[in-house]
């Protein structure tokens, strides 16, 4: 299947590693061009030369999506240099412990804007460019706003709101043929995932413990099928998606996972 990404300009917040590399990989492999923004200028290049060497285009831009104007930057930027946006894949963010025992206020406001807040601003500064081309945007999420984790109060908000602002969006946005999807993330196996298992007692124990969950072959969801999902959505092919939250889990969030111990 040809998914018509070709020459599409297609932005990716947190594109430079883990499933943000994936995505923008995928989207580079159709033939659209992928413009990874994330905060270290080393390893956005490090993303854009290895697509590069495997004969896609891509383009970096460096920003503190923290910083409110770091992402209206981005988006300019962009349009500086390609004169259009196609597609917008707010992936960025991080599962940072911020929970309701041990938190704060200050703790709890910076996670949202780790995690939540840009999502915001990056649509709103690329809408008029989405309206020019309408294109689509794919938000990226978490199991956690629905499934609950502990110790992670404002990671979870986070994501309930990247589901809530999918469907808001979805239906602000279908005067201007834009579509806007979601999909959720349960345990997939990235770079950062496997830092996290190494500071746990028994890193094989535990890993073995969690994949024996995932009812789908008892394994973890590569970044490449968490990709390949956001390439559809982003595509012509699925024309007639929109408000969708997608789990590319493996069944983990809504099948009982005791099934996948049979």
């Amino acid at each position: 299947m040809h998914l018509n990404l070709a020459n599409k300009i297609i932005v990716v917040t947190g594109g430079a590693k883990g499933i943000g590399a994936a995505i923008a990989q995928t989207l580079a492999a159709e033939g659209a061009t992928a413009v990874i923004v994330g905060r270290s200028e080393p390893d956005n290049r490090d993303a854009v030369a290895a697509i590069v060497e495997m004969g896609g285009q891509a383009h970096q831009i460096v920003a503190e999506l923290t910083h409110p104007d770091d992402c209206k930057k981005a988006i300019d930027s962009t349009l500086s240099t390609f004169g259009r946006i196609d597609g917008l894949v707010n992936n960025a963010g991080v599962n940072d412990g911020v929970g309701l025992e041990k938190g704060n206020y200050e703790d709890f406001v910076a996670s949202l804007h780790r995690n939540l807040v840009h999502y915001y601003l990056m649509a709103h500064h690329a809408l008029p460019a989405l309206k020019a081309s309408r294109g689509s945007i794919v938000n990226i999420g978490s199991k956690v706003a629905e499934t609950g984790q502990g110790n992670t109060s404002a990671y979870a908000a986070a994501n309930g709101g990247r589901n809530a602002l999918t469907r808001e969006w979805a239906v602000e946005l279908l005067p201007y043929g834009i579509r806007v999807n979601c999909v959720v993330v349960a345990e997939c196996y990235t770079p950062l995932y496997e830092k996290w298992i190494q500071t746990v007692a028994d890193p094989e124990k535990a890993l073995a413990e969690i994949t024996a969950r995932i009812p789908l072959e008892n394994r973890m969801t590569t970044p490449n099928e968490i990709a390949n999902a956001v390439a559809f959505l982003l595509s012509d092919k699925s024309s007639h998606t929109t408000g969708q939250i997608l789990h590319v889990d493996g069944g983990y969030t809504h099948l009982d996972r005791s099934i996948g111990k049979h």
